[in-house]
């Protein structure tokens, strides 16, 4: 299929490991210019190298956490004009509730609210007047941390996730959609992290604290990142401009709901 978004450009937040990768991969495999972030220089170069050999689009890399407005301008200087943004972000490190300080609180709620809130303030507006826009953010799907051991990303999101789901009502009129991906169990380095956790909180082998992970997923396996970037793909294309507001399920069928 033709996702219809040839020499579009994107901006995506946190996308030069994992699941964000694996999203700069898809849509630069649909012809999509792409500006990468990332914390670490060398992260950033690489994806930047590997994704300018692969593909035939223009690939810039930032270098910065994108919770800040120095990034954020570095950005915006790379692409002014976004037709397309992934908002991700690494969550904060789980924690146990005991020790969830006012200080951890309020850096959480920057990171993962206010700083993409701030970018989009700054990004709509033009994806309205041009009246083409995809907004993307990742998200969780379910509490899948040790207890008692919690992660924060999961409260902030959720307030994230309200916001998202108001601006979606406001813009879809003008062909600019709000959705989100809630990942479960990818076969990313967050997951060999969390292995690690798991490890130390039960005294169980690394591979016992995978074959746990995999236990957890009805698919009987961890999802591939490539099957979430083509997620991801599919909902900046010019098909998916009726689809908005929704926060989508990608979990190897775990979630026991109907809706």
């Amino acid at each position: 299929m033709d996702l219809g978004i040839s020499g579009r450009r994107a901006i995506l937040l946190a996308s030069s490991r994992g699941l964000g990768r694996a999203c700069a991969e898809s849509i630069a495999r649909e012809g999509v210019h792409i500006v990468i972030n990332g914390r670490t220089a060398a992260d950033v170069d690489t994806a930047v190298s590997e994704l300018q050999a692969a593909h035939d689009v223009e690939v810039t890399g930032v270098v910065g956490d994108s919770s800040t407005r120095e990034v954020h301008d570095a950005l915006l200087d790379a692409c002014p004009e976004p037709d397309i943004v992934l908002l991700n972000g690494e969550g904060p490190s789980p924690t146990p509730f005991d020790r969830l300080g006012a200080e951890a609180l309020d850096a959480a709620f920057q990171q993962a609210v206010v700083g993409p809130v701030s970018f989009l303030q700054r990004v709509v507006p033009g994806m309205v007047e041009r009246r083409f826009g995809r907004i993307v953010a990742v998200s969780s799907a379910m509490v899948k941390t040790p207890n008692p051991v919690m992660s924060l990303s999961h409260g902030t999101r959720l307030g994230l996730a309200g916001i998202l789901k108001g601006l979606s009502k406001d813009v879809v009129a003008h062909n600019v959609t709000v959705n989100q991906l809630l990942p479960e169990r990818f076969d990313t380095g967050r997951q060999q992290q969390m292995a690690e956790l798991v490890m130390k909180s039960k005294g169980v082998s690394y591979d016992e604290a995978r074959a746990e992970q995999i236990a957890s997923i009805k698919a009987g396996r961890l999802g591939r990142p490539d099957e979430f970037g083509d997620a991801f793909a599919y909902l900046c294309s010019a098909q998916a401009g009726y689809l908005s507001g929704q926060s989508l399920q990608l979990d190897g069928g775990s979630y026991e709901g109907i809706f």
